[in-house]
C-alpha cells in the first residue's frame, strides 16, 4: 500500500560549487506528484553489485557496506537539501544517540544521495557534520556517504519503493521522508517515516532486521509484545500478542493451581 508523505523542497544550486555540472534526470514543466511516494516492498533485495563512490572517492560496492550480523540503515536525500533531507538526517542523529550500539559494530548506515551532481567532497563534509553531531567519531567506518549515476541511484531507490522527482520550475527535488531499514544480507525489513526517530524504534527495528542477533533480552521481549504502527511511525503494544501472552500466563496459573490441589488431595490420602 502506498503511503503519501507531504514533500518538502530541496534545492542543489546552495552548493554547486563543490558538485558536478550536470545533471541527466528527466525534466517536466509539472512534477508528477503521484510520484513522491513510498510503496512498500518488505523482503525486496537492493542491487548489491551496484558501485558507487564514497566520501573518500572509493569506489564502493553497494553490497559491501552490509556484512553478516549487522542491519543496515538507508537514508536516502541529498547532502545540499536545505530542509527535508537535513530534518530525516538530524532526527535519525538523536535517535541513534540513545541507542548504545555504534556503527560499524553492531549495525552500519548507508546515507545516498539521489542528485548525481553531487560527489564525494560534498559527501566528505556531510559525513563529517553528521558524525560531529552525532559525537562517535569511531562511527565513521560503519556510516558511509554514497554518491553515483541518477541512474544507479534511482535503481536502489525503486528497489526499496523510495519515489522522487525533480521540480524544473523550483530548482528542487520533492522526497518523502524516511528510512529504510535493511537486513545484513540487503533485504527490506522496515520503514520508518517522520523526522523524529526515538531510540526505542530505531534500537526495535534494527534488533527484528538482524534477525534478533543483536539486542539482549530486553529487545526481544518488546518485540514480543510490540507491533510496527506506522500511523505513529513508532513501536507500541500489540493487543493481539499481549492477549496471546496473557491467555498463556492464565493457563500456567490455572495448570499451577490444579496441581497444588492434586498434591494436597493426595498427601491427605495418604495419610
Amino acid at each position: 500500500m502506498a503511503i503519501r508523505f507531504a514533500a518538502a523542497a530541496c534545492a542543489g544550486a546552495v552548493l554547486a560549487a563543490v558538485a558536478t555540472p550536470s545533471r541527466t534526470e528527466p525534466s517536466r514543466a509539472e512534477p508528477d506528484l503521484a510520484a513522491i511516494d513510498v510503496i512498500e516492498r518488505p523482503g525486496a533485495t537492493l542491487p548489491l553489485d551496484l558501485v558507487f563512490v564514497g566520501e573518500d572517492s572509493a569506489a564502493v560496492r553497494l553490497g559491501d557496506c552490509f556484512a553478516p550480523g549487522r542491519p543496515v540503515i538507508l537514508n536516502l536525500g541529498y547532502f545540499a537539501c536545505p530542509m527535508l533531507c537535513g530534518l530525516v538526517l538530524n532526527g535519525m542523529v538523536d535517535g541513534l544517540r540513545d541507542v548504545a550500539w555504534t556503527p560499524g559494530r553492531e549495525f552500519g548506515i548507508v546515507t545516498l544521495s539521489i542528485d548525481e551532481c553531487e560527489g564525494p567532497r560534498l559527501a566528505g563534509l556531510k559525513k563529517q557534520n553528521a558524525l560531529e553531531a552525532y559525537g562517535r567519531p569511531e562511527a565513521a567506518a560503519g556510516w558511509r556517504f554514497l554518491t553515483g549515476s541518477a541512474r544507479d541511484s534511482r535503481a536502489v531507490a525503486d528497489a526499496v519503493g523510495f519515489g522522487y522527482v525533480w521540480d524544473e520550475k523550483t530548482q528542487k527535488w520533492m522526497h518523502p521522508a524516511a528510512l529504510v531499514v535493511c537486513t545484513p544480507d540487503g533485504r527490506v525489513a522496515r520503514y520508518l517515516y517522520g523526522v523524529e526517530f526515538d531510540a526505542q524504534t530505531l534500537r526495535l527495528a534494527l534488533s527484528e532486521a538482524s534477525g534478533g542477533r543483536i539486542g539482549g533480552t530486553k529487545e526481544k521481549l518488546l518485540l514480543l509484545c510490540y507491533d510496527y504502527d506506522a500511523s505513529v511511525g513508532r513501536y507500541g503494544p500489540s493487543a493481539r500478542r499481549l492477549m496471546k501472552i496473557a491467555g498463556f500466563v492464565t493457563v500456567l496459573a490455572i495448570a499451577g493451581w490444579l496441581a497444588l490441589l492434586w498434591r494436597r488431595d493426595r498427601r491427605r490420602k495418604s495419610t
